[in-house]
């Protein structure tokens, strides 16, 4: 089986680490190509404007000067001899769940890889902050993912369908199992914060604080905060088909 991956955290963040030990306990046949800065938050864009610079760092290793979704091509359409069988995209550093999976490059480049007819699934740990320092239990990842995986690239897939799995912040002990989940709600939790430079000019951060949830039991969010390792099946296709009657209705007599 060949493997593709990529991260939106950047080729040199330790989740592309793990990542590529997890992949190497399913096949011999691992590539990587991966962004070479952070991209959160960049969702499943893509670079039309500016053109890639490929570096190759080390035998199937790559980086290019993209987006995630960018990465998913490049190694496709150039890198790549032939096809991957599966593209793993993270793993990501904090969960990415309810609406927030729009924003995740993490999820874009799974995203590209369903685009392109790929088996794709797109992993993310969860993390704590003890004492104002960001702690991530990647030994939870690592020791959990390979035997997940192993069951989910074989289970049958409907056609433009990805896997989203998120691994709770805990003691991998205490991890609990594993549930099929669907998109939770949370509030927005994105915010502007206005500041100003060592020349007194004015610039904004975009900040992320932690938000409620709506009450789920079946969702993302609730399945990793009660300790489960989190699988939601996300598909392509967005059309809201509850409302197309009502608008068809509506628009009969345009």
């Amino acid at each position: 089986m060949r493997i593709l991956i990529t991260n939106d955290d950047g080729v040199n963040a330790p989740g592309i680490a793990v990542l590529e030990r997890i992949a190497r306990t399913l096949s011999d046949d691992v590539w990587i190509v991966a962004p070479e800065t952070d991209q959160s938050g960049v969702g499943h864009s893509v670079s039309m404007s500016e053109p890639f610079r490929l570096r190759k760092l080390a035998d199937k290793h790559y980086t290019i000067n993209g987006t995630p979704a960018d990465c998913i091509i490049m190694g496709i359409r150039h890198v790549l001899d032939k096809a991957p069988d599966l593209i793993l995209s993270g793993v990501n550093a904090g969960h990415n769940i309810a609406q927030y999976v729009t924003y995740s490059g993490t999820v874009g480049g799974a995203l590209e890889g369903t685009i392109m007819g790929i088996r794709s699934i797109a992993l993310s740990q969860h993390y704590n902050y003890e004492q104002d320092t960001k702690t991530v239990p990647w030994n939870v990842v690592e020791a959990l993912a390979p035997a997940l995986l192993k069951k989910l690239v074989h289970t049958k897939m409907p056609k433009d369908t990805l896997l989203n799995v998120n691994f709770p912040s805990c003691d991998v002990n205490d991890v609990k199992g594993t549930r099929v989940t669907e998109q939770g709600r949370i509030e927005h939790g994105l915010t502007m914060t206005e500041r100003a430079d060592a020349r007194g000019k004015q610039y904004f951060w975009l900040g992320f604080f932690p938000t409620d949830a709506e009450p789920n039991p079946n969702s993302d969010f609730s399945a990793i905060n009660d300790g489960y390792i989190s699988v939601t099946p996300i598909k392509l296709d967005l059309t809201a088909r509850e409302v197309t009657q009502s608008l068809e209705d509506l628009l009969s007599g345009s």
